[in-house]
């Protein structure tokens, strides 16, 4: 049995080559060398050897022989997190495509500061960092890093009834909160060189709750970008916009590092290029970027107009479905409007489809074979309500049985038991929905998120459906009313407290 010798420092990295004596042994034999020549031919041989073994290899190839693309990220609405659906987020569907073309699988890896995502790169524990991160001199003195693949503005955010600044040197002697080491903080210290009154806070979250909790009377001003101060808006009513820096920052994925990722970034530039080309990288920044408010105005008018121009078509089709799983007419229509506003042929870039917007798995498990056949995803959508309903406890009473049910339709039954735990927590009724209501969007708040069993929610988003499919149902039946059509009969067991409905009668 031969003895081994490693080539270097780093064995793992290294073969494993014959010793010197079967070098020697061989040579000899086979060369007929002097002992002088042997040792000269040895040390050359070697050296090259050590040069060939030790040489970095390449991370796009090791993703590929390895099956897996390890992704830093962070948990928030903008990058990651999960719903009913799974794991889902803008930064994840498009890792996730990236990693379906190499045919390898997708393991993202959390981090919560900005230099923890650094250190995974620097330690190689993960290949990428896809995080939101802008495109700085700093990064890019470290990492190598893809084209932009998004375009980011950075705001000043105020509390409203209070100072309104408009301009930088409106912030002199004010502090700002930015996160630590992030791009916001290389900013200040650029504009610090003219404007050496400029006085700012860094706060270890990345998480822009974090930040937006942290506009105090002390420190009475924040930056955040654009994009992620507009999905965050809805939880700070009072915190506005004060002015909007005049810079444009870029957004790009950083690679593990400098040596050996060269591929592996020319592998995500021609990914970003495709997916700007095909009209993927857009379609999901609208899908994740913007946020539905409650029904407006022109909301209602343009769900008046759809009621006379795609509800004929489709309302027959709805009435026999809702009569098939006895569920309201006007409440599976509501529904159908809010996924898809009637449209059978509907998709997203998430990959939910139809006029329910099923995703492949639940259709899987509802039996719909054709998820862009009306009828089959009417079904499905039905059915799946009604298996939701029966999962809540028995002492859940109508109609907050079925606001429940379709809060959990939108964001997932996990997060939904978590808002209602937070709702006994606080003491509220976890069976009604307007003290539920109350606490989903905390489920985006990073001091409730973590405690929750199911972690992150875009739970003002699931207020935002349950309180449109409610208006848009009333519109429906206020029309069946208007047209003299009559209502569907009201079981008013489902309206009597839940003792009484158990409660048996007996006549004299």
């Amino acid at each position: 049995m031969s003895n081994k010798t490693p080539c270097c420092l780093r064995p793992e990295r290294c073969a494993v080559y014959p010793s010197w004596g079967e070098l020697a042994t061989t040579w000899l034999i086979k060369k007929r060398l002097t002992p002088k020549r042997l040792i000269q031919s040895l040390l050359f041989a070697v050296g090259a050897l050590f040069l060939a073994g030790c040489e970095p290899s390449d991370t796009l190839e090791e993703i590929r022989k390895g099956g897996e693309l390890r992704v830093v990220t962070r948990t928030s609405p903008t990058t990651f997190y999960r719903d009913n659906t799974g794991s889902t987020g803008f930064e994840y569907q498009l890792m996730k495509r990236f990693a379906d073309d190499l045919g390898v699988d997708l393991v993202m890896v959390n981090a919560n500061t900005l230099p923890g995502m650094f250190r995974n790169l620097r330690e190689g524990t993960a290949h990428i960092a896809a995080a939101g991160l802008t495109l700085t001199d700093q990064r890019a003195n470290d990492f190598l890093h893809s084209q932009a693949y998004f375009t980011v503005k950075p705001q000043v955010i105020y509390q409203s009834g209070s100072f309104r600044p408009t301009s930088i040197e409106d912030l002199y002697d004010h502090v700002i909160i930015v996160p630590a080491e992030s791009s916001h903080a290389q900013l200040l210290e650029q504009l610090v060189q003219e404007h050496p009154k400029l006085r700012w806070e860094a706060i270890a979250s990345v998480d822009a709750t974090d930040l937006l909790d942290s506009i105090s009377e002390d420190s009475p001003f924040a930056i955040l970008d654009d994009y992620e101060y507009s999905l965050q808006q809805p939880l700070f009513p009072r915190l506005k916009v004060a002015f909007t820096l005049p810079v444009s920052q870029s957004l790009v994925w950083y690679a593990s590092s400098k040596g050996q990722s060269a591929a592996l970034v020319d592998a995500l530039d021609a990914f970003i290029s495709d997916t700007s080309n095909n009209g993927v990288l857009a379609g999901l920044a609208e899908e994740f970027f913007s946020f539905e408010p409650l029904v407006s105005r022109s909301g209602s008018y343009t769900f008046s107009r759809n009621m006379e121009t795609e509800l004929p078509q489709y309302e027959n089709l709805i009435r026999q479905v809702a009569h098939e799983f006895n569920i309201d007419w006007a409440l599976l229509a509501a529904i159908a409007y809010q996924e898809s506003h009637w449209n059978p042929k509907a998709k997203s870039y998430t990959g939910v489809r139809g006029m329910m917007m099923l995703t492949q798995r639940t259709a899987n498990e509802l039996d719909v074979t054709d998820r862009l056949n009306p009828l089959q995803s009417l079904r499905g959508g039905a059915r799946y309500l009604n298996q939701l309903r029966r999962r809540l406890a028995p002492e859940v009473a109508e109609p907050d049985r079925t606001y429940l049910a379709m809060a959990a339709y939108n964001v997932g039954m996990g997060h939904l038991n978590d808002a209602r735990i937070l709702a006994a927590e606080e003491g509220g009724d976890p069976h009604a929905w307007e003290d539920v209501m109350q606490q989903l969007p905390k489920l985006q708040k990073p001091v409730y998120y973590r405690k929750a069993r199911y972690g992150y929610a875009r739970g003002s988003e699931a207020v935002t459906y349950v309180q449109n499919i409610r208006h848009y149902r009333n519109i429906l039946e206020w029309r069946d009313i208007s047209e003299g059509q009559a209502l569907n009969p009201h079981d008013s067991i489902d309206y009597l407290p839940h003792t009484l409905q158990r409660l048996s009668l007996q006549g004299f």
